[in-house]
């Protein structure tokens, strides 16, 4: 099927690129591509945003609803909203579908590049056929690390329908061996070709630099050593990271991999924060940043605070007076939040109600992660900060921040954390690097980088081993905001930040869901898994567990 579905796209274009070869100059189509012109660049931007900006249902069900929220960045459950925060946390086949089958769905576009540009294929060439390798490890480690167990070694075989699965080990080091590859075939070339050959126009990311590319895929098999070190049986972990960090990664935010989001395609193309926010309607999709994020920003005076979130409106909140035990308690949580930020508030009580008042867009606080339906009476809308309108803007509204895919920040915190780990190197001043990085990445000066670095409690690395672990994990978690698959993964794999890690315990006032309170190890297989292939599934939750949420994955803490 797969091989038809790429024949017919490579003829539906050569075909339009050739039909006018024997027409007469007076019926030749102004602007038409000739065949000449043809070229598999034009494949390789679908390939690219595909992965990053879906359109708006897996966007919405995918990155929003499980991603972010499984990172701790956003939350719902405010007295406005649809839902409460337990959403996610417990299975639902419609939204746990739409992400599988997103990701699922993605491999054919990716599979075709591959294929067209591989020696002999219909538009070969090798500098591009690397790039398709790098997109591919981008692709199965993202994929591979919601899920668990995918079928890899066995896919873009047309002879084989049903594709065996293969264990998390396996698939990194395949990944590994095919970035490995792709740095070869790189070398030392800056371009593509010359011409039609040159897919600079068509790339998203580094508009054709292959340099840029080069370091994206090394600071990825550094990625990949990381999260598998430690890992039981991953003993090319440490040879991954050592040669990662032989060789050029990641340094200026230039080198930052990420997609630029577009304001042209509708959000049924591709999608935005924006078009989730101002188009569902009403306060009943939209949603704020958790309280985590917000106190470790807030709490070592970080300058991102005011990048990444708006202060609460605050004002006058009304809500019905608290009678039971559990409604006092998430009335009491609220006010802790209040007292943590330092707050200066009033309650007054009139009848069965009360009114919590605090000033306007003064204090920022963030809403607890995974409140249930009890506490979703006394979660105001103005009372917790929402996220800052770059994250949020409409398209053609205003600047749009850019999908994170991988970036300098991440790689010098990453270098931090090996030296701290016996791979040498100053832990100290590759982590301030990284900090300095993901600041710059949004916007923030250098006078208040350097305040932070000098000042902040966490402007430097200090304590035992382990305490400087957290610094690095919860520095790239902050790096990583906005990029909740990749937040949600540095937080199952370290432990960090622990007060996500350690889940909720009170089920009184929290949505304890699927996994009774722990922290969610992985997302449930989508029922295509189970109804094309289940066979192999099985055999795979043979080794990896059963399918569900509180299963932990095989890098995982």
């Amino acid at each position: 099927m797969k091989t038809i579905y790429k024949n017919l796209l490579i003829l539906c274009l050569l075909g339009a690129f050739a039909c006018t070869s024997d027409f007469d100059e007076i019926n030749t189509q102004p602007g038409a591509i000739t065949a000449s012109e043809s070229s598999a660049k034009y494949f390789l931007t679908n390939v690219q945003f595909q992965l990053y900006g879906p359109n708006r249902f897996p966007y919405w069900r995918g990155p929003l609803i499980h991603g972010d929220r499984f990172a701790g960045y956003f939350t719902f459950g405010h007295n406005g909203c649809w839902w409460n925060d337990g959403l996610g946390y417990t299975y639902n086949g419609g939204y746990t579908d739409a992400t599988f089958g997103w990701l699922e769905g993605y491999l054919g576009e990716l599979d075709n590049f591959l294929d067209i540009t591989a020696t002999g294929g219909t538009f070969e060439n090798a500098p591009m056929n690397a790039v398709g390798k790098i997109m591919k490890g981008l692709y199965f480690s993202k994929f591979t690390d919601i899920f668990g167990e995918l079928p890899y070694s066995e896919t873009g075989n047309p002879d084989i329908v049903t594709p065996r699965f293969d264990t998390q080990s396996d698939i990194y080091q395949g990944v590994i061996i095919e970035l490995d590859e792709a740095m070869a075939a790189i070398g030392s070339l800056t371009v593509s070709g010359e011409g039609v050959e040159d897919m600079a126009d068509n790339d998203l990311f580094f508009n054709g630099d292959l340099q840029k590319w080069k370091r994206l895929a090394n600071t990825l098999k550094l990625k990949l050593g990381t999260r598998a070190q430690g890992a039981p049986g991953a003993s090319f972990a440490d040879a991954a990271i050592s040669q990662a960090l032989a060789s050029p990664l990641m340094e200026a935010t230039g080198d930052d991999a990420l997609l630029v989001k577009d304001e042209v395609i509708s959000q049924w193309g591709s999608a935005a924060y924006g078009d989730i926010w101002h188009n569902f309607g009403g306060l009943g999709s939209k949603w704020h940043l958790g309280e985590t994020l917000i106190s470790l920003l807030r709490d070592n005076n970080d300058p991102r605070l005011s990048v990444f979130a708006k202060p609460a409106a605050g004002g006058d909140m009304t809500f019905r007076k608290p009678v039971n035990a559990d409604e006092i308690k998430a009335h009491d949580l609220m006010k802790q939040v209040m007292d943590d930020a330092g707050v200066v508030y009033n309650i007054t009580e009139s009848g069965d109600e009360i009114t919590v008042s605090f000033a306007a867009n003064t204090y920022y606080l963030g809403q607890p992660t995974r409140l249930n339906g009890i506490s979703y009476d006394y979660a105001g809308w103005d009372m917790f900060s929402t996220p800052a309108d770059v994250i949020i803007n409409p398209k053609n509204g205003g600047p749009i921040s850019s999908e994170i895919i991988l970036t300098s920040a991440d790689a010098f915190l990453m270098r931090a954390l090996a030296a701290v780990n016996g791979a040498g190197g100053d832990a100290n001043a590759m982590y301030q690097s990284g900090i300095s990085r993901s600041m710059e990445h949004w916007g923030v000066s250098s006078d208040a980088i350097t305040d932070f670095l000098t000042n902040s409690p966490m402007g430097s690395l200090s304590g035992t081993a382990e305490d400087m672990r957290a610094q690095i994990n919860s520095q790239r978690w902050l790096a990583n905001y906005t990029n909740g698959f990749e937040g949600w993964a540095i937080v199952r794999k370290t432990g960090y930040p622990a007060a996500l890690a350690n889940g909720v315990s009170d089920g009184d006032i929290f949505s304890m869901g699927d996994t009774n309170g722990a922290y969610p190890q992985r997302m449930r297989y989508g029922n295509s898994a189970r109804d094309k292939n289940g066979t192999n599934l099985e055999e795979a939750l043979g080794r990896q567990g059963a399918d569900d949420m509180g299963i932990t994955l095989w890098w995982a803490k």
